[in-house]
């Protein structure tokens, strides 16, 4: 879970190499946050402020002024995106699949309420039809309010959002679509999310709503070199139970601290290559990507040999039943809100709430 402390710290003078990187006298003051990315490892950066906090039904959810990445939106204690480098992250997740399909027009997105996802697809010439389904009204509100960046794509009117379960609106729908993305929150233990990561749900639910030459890509967890394990190979292993092509690809999110990972899946081959992905990179996409294009996208889908042979070698299958998650906790796990730690003492810390 994330914490955010404020304290009138003394530095011990101590710094790299033996120099000391304090203010005057040894006196500092700071407003930090820190997410615990395993049981000995911690990620802290420094903010300007908190803007908003809340709380749904399901997540805690906070918006926060972040020193180095700017805006970022943490639910559940999690960092979700950050304003300096969220653009890797949803240019990875969405591209790939629809510029390796012939013509994509309707699109299903299983969670996404921050709208970046929304936005990015929006871009695409050919995209007719968007269904954005979450779970957490909330979640969407919150970010309408307060995710400039994505005001356009929420007002765009090929794009309908509904508020429900993903699994729930797809299993009652008939709707079939050209490409569904799976931008759901981590499959953390106690979070609303980890069904959505099993085989059953894949084959009986996913791949009988994707049109014929469909894709599905899904969000998949850390991939690093020692973070993949966690449910990025086991993800991987359970689509290839499911699709006969998939395709696992990554990039280094600096505000995460790690690789992330992505799983693309098809009953239709990926064939292109890099000049040909650029090519329809030039053809259907509004504007210039900052990031994703085809070199890069072959460079993603090349993983380390470490990683390669992990995936090759995984057997595990995702099943309610046979969860993995990643480390940290859901909502069942709440901690309390943040604190301001200040000379030892513990506070409420002052925020504006969206309750």
């Amino acid at each position: 879970m994330g914490d955010i402390s404020c304290s009138n710290g003394i530095s011990s003078g101590n710094g790299v190499n033996g120099k000391s990187h304090s203010s005057q006298n040894g006196y500092r003051k700071s407003c930090w946050y820190e997410e615990e990315i395993e049981e000995n490892l911690r990620w802290c950066f420094a903010l300007n402020s908190i803007l908003h906090t809340g709380a749904s039904r399901y997540q805690d959810i906070a918006l926060l002024d972040t020193k180095p990445f700017g805006k970022a939106l943490v639910i559940d204690g999690k960092l979700q995106s950050a304003e300096v480098d969220e653009f890797i992250y949803h240019e990875s997740l969405v591209h790939p699949a629809f510029l390796h399909h012939s013509s994509p027009k309707t699109v299903f997105i299983m969670g996404g309420g921050e709208g970046s996802t929304a936005r990015e697809i929006l871009r695409h010439k050919t995209v007719e039809k968007v269904v954005m389904c979450d779970i957490d009204e909330e979640v969407v509100t919150f970010c309408k309010a307060y995710l400039v960046v994505n005001r356009e794509a929420f007002c765009d009117p090929r794009l309908e959002v509904i508020i429900n379960d993903a699994r729930a609106e797809l299993e009652i729908g008939k709707e079939c679509y050209d490409v569904i993305i799976g931008d759901l929150a981590d499959p953390i233990e106690g979070g609303p999310c980890y069904k959505l990561y099993t085989k059953s749900f894949y084959e009986h639910t996913v791949k009988p709503r994707l049109n014929q030459g469909g894709i599905f890509i899904t969000q998949a967890g850390p991939a690093g070199i020692f973070s993949h394990t966690e449910v990025f190979s086991c993800i991987y292993n359970t689509l290839r139970q499911v699709f006969k092509y998939v395709v696992p690809y990554s990039a280094h999110i600096p505000s995460f601290a790690d690789t992330w990972g992505w799983v693309m899946a098809s009953d239709s081959p990926f064939m292109l290559s890099a000049d040909e992905l650029d090519t329809r990179i030039k053809q259907r996409i509004k504007g210039e990507n900052r990031y994703l294009d085809g070199k890069t996208f072959s460079s993603a889908s090349t993983l380390s040999k470490a990683v390669r042979k992990s995936l090759d070698s995984e057997t595990h299958v995702y099943t309610e039943g046979a969860a993995r998650f990643i480390y940290g906790h859901g909502s069942v796990h709440k901690q309390n809100q943040p604190k301001l730690i200040r000379n030892g003492l513990m506070e409420e810390a002052p925020t504006k709430s969206t309750k």
